[in-house]
């Protein structure tokens, strides 16, 4: 895996530096999901996985040291802590709990970016690419194949059964076209026409929740005499 393949998870209490972080490392080619706080950033782990935690100390309630602490509990995600100049006691507490490297603020952009690439150079090879490779990128959408589930930033995007089973019948199959016929089949639906009309509303609903332009779809494409085909980036 190359540094740019690689989704960040930003964890900071402060708006303006978190806004400032994720555009900068999103302009430096990385996938960025941010979170307010802890609580906020065990709910996004939940359900997604990162191939990197860049993580504040100092926060209101659970603090980033106690986060690191319990997450290495039951994830073996790099961490990166941010810690306020001369907080010697928190760099080595939060080393001691298991996080990978530290940064003190103020700091310069350029140096996240450098501690962030070297790190993720220490990573080993299989595992990061067999981790991309459950996660199919829509555009702003992220659909998790192994999870089966959809968000778009921090937020879920939510489901009906019906569109759970065709993400999971595309994602199985990306960049192939498939008939409406075999969708139907693999939806357990009889067989018939009104079936497969039945299978083409469904298909529009599901573009509202891709599609910028759902009349105009980039990634759950109409595929003529073929079927439907979904075209991940």
């Amino acid at each position: 895996m190359s540094e740019m393949d690689a989704h960040l998870l930003i964890v900071d209490d402060d708006e303006r530096i978190r806004d400032l972080l994720k555009k900068f490392l999103m302009r430096s080619g990385f996938l960025v999901t941010s979170a307010r706080d802890a609580a906020h950033a065990r709910r996004v782990l939940s359900g997604l996985d990162f191939d990197m935690i860049v993580l504040d100390v100092m926060m209101p309630g659970e603090d980033g040291v106690s986060l690191t602490r319990a997450l290495r509990e039951t994830h073996s995600t790099p961490i990166l802590l941010l810690t306020a100049k001369g907080e010697t006691e928190h760099r080595i507490a939060g080393l001691e709990a298991g996080a990978d490297d530290y940064l003190a603020k103020p700091f310069e952009p350029k140096e996240l970016l450098l501690r962030i690439n070297a790190i993720l150079r220490r990573m080993p090879e299989t595992p990061a690419q067999d981790t991309a490779a459950k996660i199919l990128n829509l555009g702003p959408i992220r659909y998790d194949i192994e999870r089966g589930e959809m968000w778009q930033g921090e937020d879920p995007v939510r489901l009906t059964a019906t569109e759970s089973q065709l993400m999971k019948i595309f994602s199985a199959q990306p960049g192939e076209a498939i008939s409406r016929a075999k969708l139907v089949e693999d939806l357990g639906r009889d067989k018939g026409q009104a079936q497969e009309r039945a299978v083409d509303v469904q298909i529009t609903r599901l573009r509202r929740k891709l599609e910028q332009d759902p009349k105009q779809p980039r990634y759950l494409q109409t595929v003529r005499g073929a079927g439907y085909m979904l075209a991940p980036d």
